[in-house]
């Protein structure tokens, strides 16, 4: 018996415990990524489900039709034109809100915190109804206030860049919460000492702010950075719900491009060749984040 398996059999209590979460990392991750991949090589649809005898080999067919799909380069373009917009937007807007709910110290901001936070929870159906009156050409709301500024009506969701735009600003809204949270966890974190360091040296807010406060959240804006990034790459909900893909598929992202092909219209490897393509977009976006990131500076 070589040494690794006796150190497990002698010491086994650690494996118990961490059993539960691999079991689960490998059931709902790993194998529907392996599974995945081997769809994407075959011609799978409601046929192939019915018989397996009808699915077959197909090699790299569906990847090289993705790279002459028209429709799925738009996806990747609505995409990153998501990314690009909404994961600054989140970052800054979390971070801001948190550092004026940690600044404030009545009542009136722990009641905040949970306004600021509700969205997140929410369900997206009900949000959707919502900002679907909001939205409205004729009867929505912004539209009406623009109409008391002698604005003419918007069509927020009747035009492709202005859609797309309109879908990051709900995801936005909904995305602030959670982020707000773990930025306010953060800064609560930090020891007072620090701050007492500055207050010494003679430092005002802003220089505390960005020489201080800053600095100290680099864990957190990091994390926040990759969850956020890795969610926008995966943006959906939004997308399916205000508008499917509309108008003239000008919404349409690489998630949503996958759900229509897999469920509407039964292309299953097809489907699954344009999930793994996500799959590496993600990974390799993540790794290049671990790669750039700064080196740890201890304070």
């Amino acid at each position: 018996m070589s040494n690794g398996l006796k150190n497990i059999r002698t010491n086994k209590h650690p494996y118990v415990f961490i059993a539960p979460a691999v079991i689960i990392l490998a059931v709902f991750s790993i194998v529907p990524i392996i599974v995945a991949f081997l769809i994407s090589f075959t011609d799978l649809d409601l046929a192939g489900l019915a018989n397996w005898s009808n699915v077959h080999f197909v090699g790299l067919e569906n990847y090289s039709a993705l790279i002459s799909d028209e429709l799925f380069h738009k996806s990747i373009y609505n995409t990153f034109f998501y990314v690009i917009i909404g994961v600054p937007l989140v970052i800054v807007f979390s971070l801001g809100i948190a550092l004026l709910l940690n600044y404030g110290t009545s009542k009136l901001f722990t009641v905040f915190r949970g306004v600021y936070y509700m969205p997140s929870i929410t369900n997206i159906i009900a949000v959707a109804v919502i900002w679907g009156f909001l939205y409205n050409t004729e009867y929505g709301l912004f539209n009406y206030l623009l109409s008391l500024l002698d604005v003419e009506k918007i069509p927020w969701l009747g035009e492709p860049t202005i859609a797309k735009l309109s879908l990051i600003v709900l995801a936005v809204w909904k995305g602030i919460g959670i982020n707000m949270i773990i930025f306010l966890a953060a800064l609560q974190g930090i020891p007072k000492s620090y701050y007492e360091a500055a207050e010494m040296d003679g430092a005002n807010r802003w220089q505390v702010l960005w020489n201080v406060t800053i600095p100290l959240l680099r864990y957190a804006t990091f994390f926040v950075t990759v969850t956020t990034l890795i969610g926008w790459l995966q943006f959906f909900e939004e997308p399916f719900v205000m508008t499917n893909g509309g108008p003239l598929d000008g919404t349409i992202s690489m998630a949503l491009f996958i759900y229509q092909r897999g469920f509407q219209f039964s292309e299953f490897g097809y489907a699954a060749a344009g999930s793994f393509i996500l799959f590496v977009f993600i990974i390799i976006i993540t790794l290049v984040q671990f790669k750039i990131r700064k080196s740890d500076t201890e304070y």
